[in-house]
């Protein structure tokens, strides 16, 4: 069932990449306005045909301009989600799902609007709705179809923060009954990194970098194309519980770490955003620091950037985190790759839009 894309085109949006996303996973697309996301979800789902594509899904082809093999929408099993959500105003919520099915049911209507949380509000219409509401009713139209693939785009812009962060929970929790490959677009890397198990960043039509969410986000080329300038990794962590300091303990591989303003019950899996620059290097481990967060690693590499600057590639058990110091103090150091080091974070340096909630696939630390 894994999604297979391939697509080369040179209007309105030049467009030239590859990837595929697997059952259950979900991938980003991500990058500057115009670089071609909307209309690569628009060549999946059957809405425009580039000049040369290879879509294929649950098993068959959906398009092969080579083999002259191009099904219409209505046949390509995909449910999509607009940024504008696009609901009927004259039907209820129910009504609204039940139109994306081949055949009205009324009860699969009713489980699809549970699934999303929207249970007692079957019967009223989107203008008795919120934005998030209506949100969750093109999700659920869309799984309505009951799709191999489901896209996403931008389904989340159009609602305020508060929304949004109630949107993304409701998405990751919805994800553990979905067993299909899951496209999203979206401009807001925070939003990437929290629901995506893979990302593909792309610029002017070409795919600049792909893998795994921690991967990317540790790409500077990457990170310049999205306009973010600083390097970040993503830190598998379980919630332990809270101390009576009010710090709260998480479990990494490596050992605990102990932040501030935290939510979620013991066990809760987070990712949790490390800035580069927020880390400092000593070969010991130091003792009299105020700083509560000392982790042990291996450095596997050093790379030069501009100006005075160097990134020191740590692994954390199996993750990568890293750490931005000048080439001066490498060499005072004496850093090499292979070296063992503590890696040191201020608690307080964390911020609360750092700490993410984990994807189902994500792999904590247990």
């Amino acid at each position: 069932m894994t999604l297979s894309v391939s697509i080369r085109a040179d209007a309105p949006i030049p467009l030239d990449l590859a990837f595929d996303v697997a059952p259950g996973e979900l991938m980003a697309l991500v990058g500057p306005s115009g670089s071609g996301k909307t209309t690569i979800l628009r060549s999946i789902a059957g809405l425009w045909t580039p000049t040369t594509a290879r879509v294929s899904a649950g098993g068959g082809v959906w398009l092969d301009t080579q083999a002259r093999v191009n099904l219409p929408p209505h046949r390509r099993k995909v449910g999509i989600v607009f940024q504008s959500y696009a609901l009927f105003p004259h039907m209820t919520a129910a009504q609204n799902v039940m139109a994306a099915m081949p055949i009205a049911d009324r009860d699969e209507a009713e489980r699809l609007l549970a699934l999303v949380n929207l249970h007692d509000l079957s019967d009223r219409k989107p203008a008795q709705l919120s934005g998030g509401q209506q949100q969750r009713v093109a999700v659920a139209r869309a799984l309505a179809r009951r799709p191999d693939v489901l896209l996403l785009d931008e389904p989340f812009s159009a609602v305020d923060r508060a929304t949004r962060e109630k949107l993304h929970a409701g998405i990751i929790a919805l994800r553990a009954h979905l067993n299909m490959p899951v496209v999203l677009v979206t401009h807001d890397m925070n939003e990437a990194q929290l629901l995506a198990d893979r990302m593909l960043v792309i610029d002017r039509g070409r795919s600049l970098r792909g893998g795994t969410t921690a991967q990317v986000m540790a790409d500077p080329e990457a990170l310049r194309a999205m306009g973010i300038r600083e390097v970040a990794a993503l830190l598998p962590a379980v919630i332990s519980g809270p101390e009576e300091d009010g710090l709260t303990r998480l479990d990494t591989a490596t050992g605990p770490l102990f932040l501030p303003g935290v939510q979620g019950a013991p066990g809760t899996r987070l990712r949790v955003r490390i800035m580069a620059h927020e880390v400092i290097l000593s070969r010991a481990r130091p003792v009299g620091l105020s700083a509560q967060n000392i982790v042990p690693a291996t450095i596997t590499a050093l790379v030069s950037g501009e100006g005075p600057g160097l990134m020191v590639h740590l692994a954390v058990g199996d993750t990568e985190i890293l750490a931005r110091i000048t080439r001066r103090a490498a060499a005072e150091m004496a850093l090499a790759p292979g070296d063992t080091v503590h890696a040191v974070l201020k608690a307080m340096s964390v911020a609360r839009d750092h700490i993410l909630a984990a994807p189902p696939q994500d792999s904590a630390a247990r």
